[in-house]
């Protein structure tokens, strides 16, 4: 049997078809009872879209049943349908997986779901704090104040506390203010979990030991890339993370353009931070040498993304390896 089950948030709708491709049953289920359809089944193959809420379904299921994990961005691409329901979804799915024609999505360990959990979590609230950061600027410039004030500072936070404006403006601010400091505790608090983490992590580890990779960096590479035995080779984890150039071809004619920026953009773009610190500020031999070969005849933005696409290959090649950084050519 097959089973194509099409999430949402608190249901599923659920198709069954049989060896030969014809429909067994149709039900709509809540996904508290999908275990009781799983054991049912038990031994069968099941299909299921990375939704944002699949992780825990695909424990459930995965106890009874051979669950395939669906890319909905690729799936799009071969699921034509003018016809848009639940059910025709679920009926598709079982028989995609019915073909094994399913683009499979990665499902990642519990430990990589911990670490994306922790450096996402951290992003978020560090986005949160900003939109109010701006907040307090926008305020500032309504009354005509142009101190350059920071308010993620202790000492910006003090003049704003000290500031007097009008209501209901002083009573805006100083929410503000305090929903500042509060996201700045929690986000703190965070980076104690995410350091023991990281600390705790052979992996982290290995990465801790390239110049301008810190413990957030290394927890958030580990997160965003997951188990490096998934990729075949450095090529396919630098498609992955999307720096690999993007390449035309016509007749005779090749052109390669801008990176692809395909993936994980959280993990790219903290490669090329932790690139610009190896090589403005750490002066990392390997990377500066590359960085200033290329720095010399291209655009410094397009060197530092280049060199980022050098240090992931790095990457990939330490954990592959389980070796510490120590690139060729630099005397230790």
């Amino acid at each position: 049997m097959y089973l194509g089950i099409d999430l949402h948030k608190r249901y599923a709708q659920v198709a069954v078809i049989d060896q030969a491709g014809e429909l067994v049953e149709e039900v709509r289920v809540k996904n508290a009872n999908l275990d009781d359809l799983a054991q049912r089944y038990a031994g069968a193959t099941a299909a299921i879209e990375a939704t944002s809420n699949y992780y825990h379904v695909h424990d459930t299921l995965s106890e009874y049943l051979d669950v395939v994990v669906a890319n909905p961005g690729k799936l799009k691409l071969i699921a034509h349908s003018d016809k848009k329901t639940d059910r025709v979804d679920a009926k598709q799915l079982a028989r995609l997986v019915r073909l094994n024609s399913i683009p499979e999505s990665y499902v990642p360990t519990d430990e990589v779901r911990k670490a994306r959990a922790l450096v996402r979590g951290r992003q978020k609230l560090v986005e949160n704090r900003t939109s109010y950061a701006n907040k307090v600027h926008g305020l500032l410039s309504e009354h005509g104040i142009t101190e350059d004030v920071k308010p993620l500072s202790v000492e910006g936070r003090e003049f704003l506390r000290e500031l007097s404006l009008p209501a209901p403006w002083n009573s805006l601010l100083d929410s503000y203010v305090t929903i500042i400091e509060t996201l700045t505790a929690e986000i703190e608090s965070l980076e104690l979990e995410i350091e023991e983490r990281a600390g705790s992590l052979k992996e982290t580890q290995l990465l801790m030991t390239i110049p301008g990779v810190s413990y957030y960096s290394a927890l958030t590479i580990y997160a965003e890339l997951g188990e490096i035995e998934r990729f075949d080779g450095d090529k396919q984890v630098v498609s992955y993370v999307g720096l690999n150039p993007v390449i035309r071809e016509s007749g005779d004619s090749r052109f390669e353009g801008g990176i692809s920026k395909r993936g994980s953009g959280r993990v790219r773009w903290i490669l090329v931070q932790c690139t610009y610190v190896a090589v403005h500020t750490c002066n990392d031999e390997y990377l500066r040498r590359f960085y200033d070969r290329l720095a010399s005849r291209k655009s410094s933005k397009k060197a530092i993304v280049a060199t980022a696409r050098k240090l992931l290959v790095s990457i990939y090649h330490m954990l592959d390896r389980e070796e510490v950084y120590d690139p060729p050519g630099v005397s230790t």
